[in-house]
């Protein structure tokens, strides 16, 4: 029985009340930070005050009783989710560059072999991607083609990056939409695997005692931004990974195929591997999990190294050097590290740190509870990397919900920070948005290593609740 359940029924009534309330709010500060033309710091504080109200929610949902809250919580994660389609992608071009992958898919050609600028695919060039001359001078968010054309896809003059599963779901997106329904596809197609993965909490946090935990991921102002709105392959990833987190220490193979399944999907979902792994001991238990997630990826891109007649990595290795992952002068990655080594220094000690991480979940990790390892290994990955896009942040989010330590979410909204504040604010502006999600993650630790924190923990670390997992 959690607090919520022994709080009486007035209290519960109010909390309810409360949290219906801030959503409400929050649903309409979303869209109308969707509809609205605000960019940079001005979208930033906008959607910095639909976290405060999400954060506020969440915490009024605890006080609602288990039934009721269940039905407050897929309701409003229909309606923050909702918010996502008012609105063509705004702070992002990637759906483009889905929607054009899987339009040269169905026309029997490799992705991976063609940029969009290449003048042989012209025949699969429509007016939405490949404006004329005249919305070229006027539009918005448009790269530029010789000739004086334009187009939404964002880099048109390099090969596509996204892996197989990827792949195959912009294909399936593009089969199964009507002609013309141009970005509604891939955005209703974000909503529908946003809504399935609270769907999956749901139930997996159920066996756990308190499905409210999942109100992180399904009320996070992150899913319609990212997965919905801009709707970015991330949620595909974080579906399969959800669902690899929670059969894995039951069901090994199966849970490294769905591993593999995310992997194929991102490749971030890599970083969850010391996580599956937490608690293994005999090599034939890891090689369970490692050679099915293995095959899988393997054999996802064997149909398009087959098809393709040049690498299907496509722009992989130039995206990481665009992005700074091989020069830690060149931009705002490895920020912190680079507060206390020489920049040379940086990338040998964020391998070596992130080595000792995984190293300590493997070997100190509770195999009961995977997404608590994998949650400390990807939060530590992004702390080191300090990455620049926010929307790589959504399987962060997903795995807080798994696990309930919420102060990992500083690290979503110092992505988002980077992302939109980064380009004018400069470096600092990212060095200090991860060190201050850094500073929460230690105060989260802190206060729940205090003796009477531990005794009284709400994220599944009581006897009680491993009772109830076992005998789940």
């Amino acid at each position: 029985m959690t607090r919520a359940d022994r709080t009486p029924a007035r209290t519960a009534a109010s909390a309810a009340v409360v949290a219906a309330l801030l959503l409400a709010a929050l649903t309409a500060t979303l869209a109308g930070l969707l509809r609205g033309d605000a960019t940079g710091t001005g979208f930033l504080a906008r959607y910095a005050a639909a976290w405060a109200l999400f954060a506020g929610a969440v915490v009024a949902l605890r006080h609602v009783t288990a039934r009721a809250a269940v039905v407050l919580l897929l309701a409003g994660a229909v309606a923050v989710t909702a918010t996502g389609l008012v609105a063509a992608p705004r702070t992002s071009t990637d759906a483009y560059r889905y929607a054009w992958d899987g339009r040269v898919q169905a026309a029997g050609v490799s992705p991976y072999d063609h940029a969009p600028a290449d003048p042989a695919l012209s025949v699969l060039r429509d007016p939405w991607l490949f404006p004329d001359g005249a919305a070229c001078a006027h539009g918005r968010d448009l790269a530029p083609l010789a000739g004086g054309l334009c187009t939404r896809i964002n880099r048109p003059a390099v090969h596509t990056i996204y892996p197989p599963a990827g792949e195959g779901w912009f294909l399936l997106v593009h089969a199964l939409s009507p002609s013309d329904v141009r970005h509604k596809a891939l955005q209703t197609g974000g909503a529908v695997l946003s809504l399935s993965v609270t769907g999956l909490l749901v139930l997996a946090l159920r066996r756990r005692g308190d499905p409210r935990r999942a109100a992180w991921w399904a009320w996070c102002p992150a899913v319609p931004v990212e997965g919905v709105n801009n709707a970015h392959a991330d949620v595909l990833a974080v579906l399969f990974s959800v669902c690899a987190l929670v059969v894995v220490a039951r069901r090994r193979t199966a849970g490294g195929t769905l591993l593999g399944l995310a992997i194929a999907a991102k490749l971030l979902p890599a970083l969850l591997l010391p996580g599956v792994l937490s608690g293994v001991r005999r090599p034939r238990e890891a090689l369970a999990v490692l050679g099915p997630a293995a095959v899988t990826v393997a054999a996802l891109y064997l149909p398009y190294v087959l098809l393709s007649q040049g690498s299907v990595l496509g722009y992989l290795g130039g995206y990481a050097e665009e992005e700074g992952y091989d020069d830690a002068g060149a931009g705002g990655r490895y920020a912190l590290v680079r507060l206390v080594v020489p920049d040379a220094w940086a990338l040998p000690a964020v391998l070596l740190g992130l080595a000792v991480v995984s190293v300590l979940v493997v070997v100190r990790g509770d195999p009961e509870r995977p997404w608590r390892g994998a949650l400390v290994t990807a939060g530590t990955a992004f702390l080191l990397l300090t990455p620049g896009y926010s929307w790589y942040a959504l399987l962060l989010v997903a795995l807080v919900a798994l696990d309930g330590r919420w102060e990992w979410l500083g690290v979503a909204l110092a992505g988002a920070v980077a992302y939109l504040a980064g380009p004018g604010a400069g470096g600092g502006a990212v060095t200090a948005a991860y060190g201050a999600a850094a500073l929460a993650v230690c105060g989260g630790w802190w206060v729940r290593r205090r003796p009477d924190a531990r005794r009284h923990a709400r994220g599944g670390d009581s006897r009680a609740d491993r009772v109830t997992v076992r005998r789940g």
